[in-house]
């Protein structure tokens, strides 16, 4: 879709600036952004894309060319959740308009805007769709109001957008992916410093979504449970370790030693967080000693856990990886996001992405009855902006 052209389309006038903000995958690093862990994602070529222009009249005009939905709102009012006519919000609008909520809260200047936006990041399959929206429009404001601000503290509003106007407690990697990307590369965020670094992917590798076409609302009661069960754990084991803030100050020797005094769901809680913490570590070296085989052991361990421990995969999750382990030209291969449903992330070597993406679309054809949308992706860079003259 030509995005500059449905602008002109839709306003009947020509777009400031054209945004573009990538979904991500998580090679490693699950559900433990908010147990101050380290994380591994990375930003892919499936992306958000916005036209946008300021308004005339100081509102917020938006259409989402996909959804064939258009919303007006007030900046003043953004309070209220509604639109210009004073009906509630459509739930794809919470986004940016939290986005605008959140620069207000921040004493940035927001201004009003006309906006287009389409996306080939697959909506409810744990790619982050929701945060390249709000990183995208993040950008757009950025650009449009003149303002200077770095793209990491630019993720951390759009975090504040998701948890505070949208009502999502997500941790900050989804909005940090999508912002400070880095081709070729994963990222290696440090969720409690926030220092992070691009580690370099296997030369010749890609990545490969596999969509199970299973829908999740990440909003869910399993996942705050699965938050407050990391809560618990620490309340529990700080009556061993005092001064214990979070799940990622203990060690795996430290855990094993004191895992038996925690009730059994909150130990398995736990216990995938306290070792995925560590496989991220050794993620990172294999990565740098350049061990693309012991890197996809530990993506494979991940899923293992995320299915035994955290209890957030489903049947047909655990067919893709396990179709996909037998594969030419194999890692390794996990679910990616918060489970229940979306999407399995594989690395693999890129020279056999053809026979790759072929057998597993059969395999997981056969084997569930079910269609997977696959998708052959590569580690892309960050949001980026691009000014348009007439």
């Amino acid at each position: 879709m030509d995005i500059q052209a449905a602008f002109i389309n839709h306003f009947g006038a020509s777009p400031s600036i054209q945004v573009r903000a990538p979904g991500r995958g998580n090679l490693l690093g699950e559900h433990v952004d908010y147990n101050d862990g380290a994380v591994l994602p990375a930003a892919i070529d499936r992306a958000v894309r916005l036209a946008a222009a300021p308004s005339t009249d100081g509102m917020v005009h938006l259409a989402a060319l996909d959804l064939d939905q258009a919303v007006s709102f007030r900046l003043d009012g953004l309070g209220q959740h509604c639109g210009a006519e004073g009906a509630p919000l459509p739930h794809w609008a919470a986004y940016p308009a939290g986005v605008a909520w959140a620069l207000g809260e921040a004493g940035l200047p927001v201004s009003g805007m006309r906006a287009v936006y389409t996306s080939d990041v697959p909506i409810g399959a744990g790619l982050s769709s929701s945060a390249a929206v709000e990183v995208a429009f993040a950008a757009a404001w950025r650009a449009l109001g003149g303002w200077e601000m770095d793209n990491l503290c630019l993720a951390q509003l759009c975090q504040r957008a998701e948890n505070g106007y949208v009502g999502v407690n997500s941790g900050l990697m989804d909005q940090f992916a999508s912002a400070c990307g880095v081709e070729g590369h994963a990222l290696y965020f440090d969720t409690r410093s926030l220092e992070w670094h691009p580690v370099a992917l296997p030369p010749g590798s890609a990545i490969v979504v596999a969509d199970s076409g299973m829908r999740r609302t990440l909003a869910t009661s399993a996942y705050n449970d699965r938050r407050a069960a990391c809560e618990q754990a620490v309340a529990c084991l700080q009556q061993y370790k005092p001064g214990l803030r979070s799940l990622r100050d203990i060690t795996t020797v430290e855990f094993a030693a004191y895992s038996e005094y925690l009730p059994e769901t909150v130990r398995r809680r736990a216990e995938h967080v306290v070792k995925e913490i560590h496989r991220v570590a050794q993620a990172v070296n294999a990565l740098r000693g350049g061990d693309a085989r012991l890197f996809g052991g530990l993506m494979f361990a991940g899923h293992k856990s995320l299915r035994d421990l955290y209890q957030v995969s489903l049947p047909e999750l655990d067919a893709l990886v396990e179709i996909a382990r037998g594969l030419p030209g194999i890692y390794g291969a996990r679910l990616t996001g918060a489970g229940f449903g979306g999407c399995t992330v594989n690395l693999i070597d890129g020279t056999q992405a053809e026979p790759f993406i072929r057998e597993l679309e059969a395999g997981y054809l056969k084997q569930t009855g079910k269609s997977a949308r696959v998708y052959l992706c590569h580690a892309s860079a960050g949001v980026e902006v691009e000014k348009m003259f007439a």
